[in-house]
Parts: C-alpha cells; structure tokens; sequence
C-alpha cells in the first residue's frame, strides 16, 4: 500500500494536477495519456493504475462549457483539448468486455461534483507485454454520493488508438 501512495504521490508531484501543457517534448508525450500498472499485472479482476492524462482548453477556447445550475458556464481543465495534465489512481475492474475505473483518491481528478471526461485513448502495456491502448468514451462523470468517487464506464481495450485525443 505504501508502494502504490509513494508512487501516488511522486506522480502527481510530477506531472502536476492540472498544469499547462506548453510545448509537449517527447518525453511529456510519452508519459500523457498512458496508463500505468501500480499493483497486479494482469488487466483483468480489481487492480490499481495510474491514468496519466491530458485535457482541457482555455476559456477563450470553450466552445460549449457545461451546465450549471441552468446556466452554461467554464470550468477550467475539463473537456476537449489538452491544455491540463491529470495523473490520478483507478481501480480498474475487467468483467468480461465491460471495463470500468473508479478513482481512489476522493479530490485528485477534481473538488467539483462533476467532470466532463472527453474521448481518450491511453496507451498501455498489458501483462504479456503487447502495447495496446485503453480507451475511454467522452462523458460526464458524477462523484458517487455516498463514496465520493467517479466511475468511468464503457472503456475498451484495442490494439489501436479508437480516438485521436485533441
């Protein structure tokens, strides 16, 4: 458990929990939008990774902003674009070909009680080694009431990139 905090922690003092992308070098890019095994090899059962992830734009970029309360407003690091880079923790959960992640720290993705996830795939190596990607379908997400965690749901592993994350 102290591995899986350390590692936790040291990549997310890394990469910064929503820090401007400016000019992405190929290092940045191969550590943004990725997923990172932290406990257990295997992609299928309960296991914890590390999404390491790029989104995002600038409100003079926001073309569509979310919902609130009846009013459209901007919510900065969330959506389409990579203007911010996350890095948070998942338990990611395999039954058959429904895939789900569900963060583990209540506040690293976000203190607000939404987010809007767009469409990414992250790269990643599976337990045999083979470099696949790990897709994530554009939606909204809510913090579970009583654990106060998101869910992603609907993720599918492919040997190619399903979207072109921009």
């Amino acid at each position: 458990m102290k591995k899986v905090l350390t590692l936790t922690l040291l990549a997310v003092t890394l990469l910064g929990a929503c820090e401007k992308v400016e000019n992405q070098t190929a290092t940045q890019e191969q550590t943004l939008n990725r997923v990172v095994a932290l406990s257990g090899n295997a992609k299928t059962g309960n296991s914890t990774h590390l999404f390491a992830m790029s989104m995002g734009h600038s409100s003079k970029d926001c073309k569509g902003c979310v919902m609130m309360d009846g009013h459209r407003i901007h919510i900065n690091c969330m959506g389409a674009g990579d203007e911010c880079a996350y890095t948070f923790a998942v338990q990611l959960q395999q039954i058959g070909t429904a895939v789900t992640a569900t963060t583990t720290d209540t506040f690293d993705l976000t203190s607000e009680d939404f987010f809007l996830v767009p469409d990414r795939s992250l790269n990643y190596t599976d337990e045999k080694g083979n470099h696949i990607f790990l897709n994530i379908p554009g939606q909204m997400i809510y913090r579970d009431t009583t654990t106060l965690q998101f869910t992603f749901t609907g993720l599918f592993f492919s040997e190619t990139a399903a979207y072109s994350n921009n």
